[in-house]
């Protein structure tokens, strides 16, 4: 399996690209011409940048409005295309892209079109070249694979051929499996994009909004099935127009790309098993059956007050680690650690983002399958030394810096709690307030990394993404996506932040970093927890009274009920499937903040119809920029 991906793809002047492109792994790489026209070194010399970097040239691209032209044009086209043969024959690549013609002053026919090509890839023959015609989604004339296909049967010369791109396929809805009968030698490359589901001009809509395979909604799977049934085993390459990307990270991007081909053949591997594109070795999908631990690094002053918010919630302290400063607490099924070590990994995460969540532990099926899978996916291993009684627990790197751990009922991982802590009794701990198991993490990051963090959990783990929403603070928009595991096992839900004055914005401005900005807690009856909750002297974030007021309107609700409901500030949403109870806390360090839910029936949303109200709220607790906490 070779990989590739277009300059174009990714940001950066073209040694920055070239270099990023190199480290994610790649084989080799697309030229995308005005990359090249911009660079100032000759073409010999950008050719042996490439092979000093390791890779190759699998394409040169585009070449624009060729066949179907009437004289002077088709004259002049010839000519064009000479020239680029020249500067090909020096960089050291022998192919070239041909798109599906576009200008008004193209004529039709299939027959003509592929006596163009015949007539160029004659020429293209003669230097040891070759040209793929792909048909763009807007071509004036030809705008479907099977027309671009039938011109190159017709033009019937070894030296031309079709190129496929999931983006063109996809987006005009032509069936992919139209693919499955091309012969595979006739298939000179694949690009493969996908891109979130918008009804716009096709046009646009490729060149502003198209993603890596995974980051959005086109069946991208479908399509590399039917290519793989071919037989085809040649490149693999990712053209992506996307403006987010043209301003990121080159290096985040580029291993964003690999990670996104590696997943997608890989699950094209499992359906379509007798396959010539043959993806690295890897466990399937980590199946995650919960949330193990959420790890707080904190000094001791911030640490008293986290106990005292953790006890005001009903938590015990369960066990004091036996070499470290790390106390676990405990309500249900959660547990609730928090380091105070002067050194480790924790320690540098207070340093850097102050008292914040620096490592989540995950229950897996398979802790040791889980960290081949996600080095597979290129993910960074994680470790550090081992003291006295500590168990060697796999880790990996999250997208935020963080780290996750796994733990597995296979091996001694499930008795961590036992081997790692000592029990302890603490009169001062409040009564429990009925919590049972986390329901959900919130993570908080910059809108654009978004796209990172989503495929990093759906290629991992065995997840899916859900439709994203967006929620609206006093301050802007912050885009909002929940990640679950089939069972709802695992709920995630990833908020990007557009500008810094909105809440989720500011955490991550004032943090120096995503984070987990809130922890979702379940109960079986939160009217009852929350009477709990206030007799442990807990204080929630107070919703407006003109809230309720909607709420026993919208919803036809008894107005006891809402009363009720109003009196202890729990929020009410509703759909098709159950009901939805929220509580939140007032807001902690820098717009940290726990919330307590309770689903019933099938409920599987997270109220975001109440989000606007919830932050509202908040927003009336931020401090003033400048102000020290008290």
């Amino acid at each position: 399996m070779k990989t590739s991906i277009a300059t174009v793809s990714i940001s950066g002047d073209f040694q920055e690209k070239l270099s990023s492109i190199a480290a994610a792994g790649y084989d080799g790489l697309e030229i995308f011409e005005n990359d090249f026209l911009a660079y100032d070194g000759g073409p010999k010399e950008v050719g042996q940048m490439i092979r000093d970097a390791g890779l190759e040239i699998t394409l040169f691209q585009p070449f624009r409005d060729f066949e179907g032209m009437a004289e002077p044009h088709r004259a002049r086209a010839f000519d064009r295309a000479e020239r680029k043969f020249d500067v090909m024959q020096e960089l050291g690549t022998d192919l070239m892209l041909i798109c599906s013609n576009t200008s008004q002053a193209a004529l039709g026919g299939i027959d003509r079109a592929a006596d163009d090509l015949a007539e160029l890839g004659e020429r293209a023959a003669k230097r040891g070249l070759r040209v793929g015609y792909e048909a763009l989604a807007w071509g004036r004339h030809v705008n479907d694979h099977r027309d671009a296909w039938e011109i190159v049967r017709r033009a019937d010369h070894p030296s031309v051929g079709l190129i496929l791109d999931s983006f063109h396929t996809l987006a005009r809805k032509t069936d992919v499996d139209t693919i499955r009968s091309i012969p595979k030698d006739k298939i000179f490359i694949v690009q493969l994009a996908d891109a979130p589901l918008i009804d716009m001009d096709l046009l646009y809509w490729s060149r502003h909004f198209r993603t890596m395979p995974g980051q959005g909604d086109l069946d991208v799977t479908g399509f590399m099935r039917a290519v793989a049934a071919t037989g085809y085993d040649g490149v693999l390459s990712l053209e992506i127009f996307n403006d987010q990307f043209r301003g990121g990270s080159p290096k985040s991007i580029s291993i964003d790309g690999r990670r996104s081909l590696l997943n997608l053949m890989d699950a094209v591997a499992r359906s379509e098993p007798e396959i010539a594109l043959t993806p690295p070795a890897m466990p399937a999908p980590i199946s995650v059956s919960g949330i193990e631990f959420v790890e707080f690094t904190a000094d001791e002053r911030e640490a008293g007050e986290l106990t005292g918010l953790f006890r005001s919630l009903g938590f015990s302290r369960a066990g004091r680690h036996v070499a470290k400063d790390v106390e676990v607490w405990r309500q249900g099924g959660i547990n609730l650690v928090i380091n105070t070590e002067k050194e480790g990994f924790a320690h540098s995460a207070y340093l850097m983002h102050g008292t914040s969540v620096c490592d989540i532990g995950l229950k897996v099926e398979d802790a040791t399958a889980t960290v081949a899978r996600a080095r597979a996916l290129l993910a960074d291993l994680f470790e550090q030394p081992t003291g006295p009684g500590e168990l060697k627990i796999p880790a990996i790197r999250g997208v935020g810096g963080g780290v996750m751990h796994f733990i597995d009922d296979k091996t001694e991982l499930s008795r961590v709690w036992e081997i790692e802590f000592k029990p302890v009794a603490d009169d001062a701990d409040a009564a429990g307030a009925g919590l049972t198991r986390i329901d959900h993490l919130a993570q908080t990051m910059n809108y654009e990394e978004m796209l990172t963090w989503t495929l990093f959990y759906t290629a991992i783990f065995d997840t899916a993404k859900m439709p994203m929403v967006d929620v609206i603070d006093p301050a802007g928009v912050v885009r909002s996506q929940a990640i679950e595991s089939p069972d709802a096992a695992l709920r995630l839900t990833l908020n990007g932040a557009e500008n810094k004055r909105t809440l989720a914005g500011r955490f991550v401005s004032e943090s120096f970093g995503s984070s987990v900005q809130h922890i979702a807690f379940q109960t079986e009856d939160l009217l009852a927890t929350a009477e709990a909750l206030a007799g442990n002297g807990f204080t929630a974030l107070e919703i407006p009274a003109n809230y309720y007021g909607d709420v026993e309107a919208r919803f036809g609700l008894d107005p006891a009920f809402v009363a009720t409901l109003r009196a202890h500030n729990i929020l009410y949403d509703r759909d098709e499937h159950g009901e939805f109870f929220q509580l939140y806390s007032r807001l902690y360090g820098d717009g940290f903040f726990f919330e307590v839910v309770e689903r019933r029936g099938g409920y599987r949303g997270y109220g975001a119809a109440n989000a606007p109200f919830r932050t509202a709220a908040q927003q009336r607790l931020v401090r003033p920029k400048g102000m020290p906490r008290e």
